[in-house]
């Protein structure tokens, strides 16, 4: 972990304050926004939370070592304090100084998008290894540094954390980073302080309105990491964005930095043509500057193309030969959770894939459907304390591309499972589906119900290992489930 050594002084020179009291020629040596996790020498951030309040925490910060605060009050505590308008803004520029700047002393590519995101940044990851590079990735699936797996929980982690990420990865001699980039994360503030190189765009679908409230907002949120890519670093900023997007004109509007435009519908700087989805993967031929490359990604379906065209573009933006970005694509196995197949010797497939929104489960609902030679048996839900109005269009999609649904729950939080499934039901059409709140049951009836020749879509949960109930999270990973529920019908036999 990188350590600091900076006087307040120092840190707080790079924002606004509206007064302090102390001494701020106090020496920092890290910075935290979670008193449980304070070291000594801390500089601890007071957070005002959607549920806590981190001014509440602050004596505690203070006795685990915390030398200094940043507040939005004075609190009554012997320490120096700076007083701030909106701690969780400043949060990620203070988080920078603190771990001496990381993002400028590495190459920096931000991938935002409703769908997609985790895939490119790790197609990205492996064609900078292939590059000979020390390759650094943050997303959905946790962190990596030069192959060393670091569990997270969400898709961008806060900003101190991605501060102290990038600067792990700078202390590791990493060149080039990699990271999911969430609204909420841009719309929070937690990638303040990053000086991005590259920004690419994957698409725009519906999902997190219950945060963005409306689609322009949830675009809005997007755009501001293509209108930030500027900076003193000496490699060129650029866009790479999806071409056959609607949302692709405003961010081009939006961006600083050229625009690079990738697709297969439309006029294109990097078009996919004479594209073939088979059950094994995609295979297509990419068009750019009057120039012709073969693309393998063992990945099925259209999103595939995409997400394979993006990390080709970027690749050979970067100045890498297209022949050694495409040997790279083709080396990558699969992503955890992202159109994964369960296999146990069974004669049916058995897909896991993360798709939670219409876009992504109409997606790989199309795709399983274009490779089943039987039915399309498909399993899903919808996360409670979320966007409540896509829980009746993925209901529409998946009855409409499925031929039997097992509507279930996914992560329920604080919400009545039963309820979320009659919100999902009112897009449902036909009879062909059972409810089961049960996931697991839903899984196993879903194996023993299927034939030869059918494929079981299990959507919603992908990579995931647990499944919250209240605030409870309770070990549920559907690949293990399905291994289980195959195992029970006698199915033992791993497929080479």
């Amino acid at each position: 972990m990188p350590t600091a050594h900076k006087s307040l002084t120092d840190i707080i020179s790079g924002i606004e304050i509206q007064a302090s009291s102390g001494d701020c020629r106090v020496i920092v040596r890290g910075m935290s926004m979670d008193s449980r996790l304070v070291q000594a020498g801390d500089l601890y951030a007071c957070v005002p939370g959607f549920q806590v309040d981190g001014h509440d925490f602050a004596a505690s910060a203070v006795a685990s070592g915390a030398v200094a605060l940043v507040v939005e009050r004075f609190l009554p505590l012997d320490v120096p304090q700076v007083k701030v308008s909106n701690v969780r803004q400043v949060m990620g520029t203070l988080a920078a100084i603190v771990y001496s700047h990381p993002s400028e002393q590495l190459e920096l590519v931000g991938v935002t998008g409703t769908n997609g995101k985790t895939t490119i940044t790790y197609l990205i990851e492996k064609i900078g290894i292939k590059q000979g590079k020390k390759v650094g990735l943050i997303g959905t699936l946790g962190s990596r540094i030069n192959g060393r797996d670091i569990p997270g929980d969400r898709t961008t982690p806060e900003a101190i954390e991605v501060q102290r990420l990038l600067g792990d990865m700078v202390a590791e001699g990493v060149s080039l980073a990699v990271m999911e980039v969430s609204s909420h994360a841009l719309d929070l503030g937690r990638v303040a302080g990053c000086e991005f190189d590259t920004g690419i765009f994957t698409n725009l679908t519906q999902d997190h309105l219950d945060y963005h409230k409306t689609m322009e907002d949830y675009l809005s949120a997007k755009a501001l990491l293509f209108a930030n890519l500027k900076g003193s670093k000496p490699l060129n900023k650029i866009s790479i964005l999806n071409g056959d997007d609607p949302a692709f004109g405003e961010l081009s509007r939006a961006s600083a930095a050229p625009v690079v435009s990738y697709g297969i519908n439309n006029a294109v700087d990097y078009r996919a043509e004479n594209v073939d989805v088979t059950p094994e993967g995609v295979q297509f031929q990419v068009r750019f500057r009057e120039n012709v490359q073969d693309i393998w990604f063992s990945t099925p379906g259209f999103f595939s193309v995409y997400n394979a065209l993006a990390a080709f573009a970027w690749g050979v933006e970067r100045g890498y030969l297209p022949s050694a970005v495409a040997e790279a694509l083709a080396e990558i196995p699969g992503v955890p959770g992202r159109f994964e197949s369960v296999r146990q010797g069974q004669p049916f497939q058995v897909i896991v894939d993360y798709a939670h929104t219409p876009d992504g489960l109409e997606n790989v609902v199309r795709t399983a459907r274009d490779f089943t030679a039987g039915r399309l048996l498909t399993v899903f839900g919808c996360g409670g304390d979320r966007d409540r109005t896509k829980r009746p269009l993925m209901g529409k999609v998946a009855s409409q591309g499925s031929d039997f649904l097992f509507v279930t729950s996914d992560n329920p939080r604080t919400e009545d499972p039963d309820q979320i499934i009659e919100e999902i039901l009112t897009g449902v059409s036909g009879e062909d589906y059972v409810t089961l709140r049960d996931r697991r049951e839903a899984i196993w009836r879903a194996c023993h119900l299927a034939n030869p020749g059918d494929t079981i879509l299990i959507a919603g949960k992908g990579h995931e290992t647990y499944q919250i109930f209240g605030t409870q999270v309770h070990p549920f990973d559907d690949r293990e489930v399905a291994r289980e529920a195959l195992r029970g019908l006698g199915y033992a036999q791993l497929d080479s």
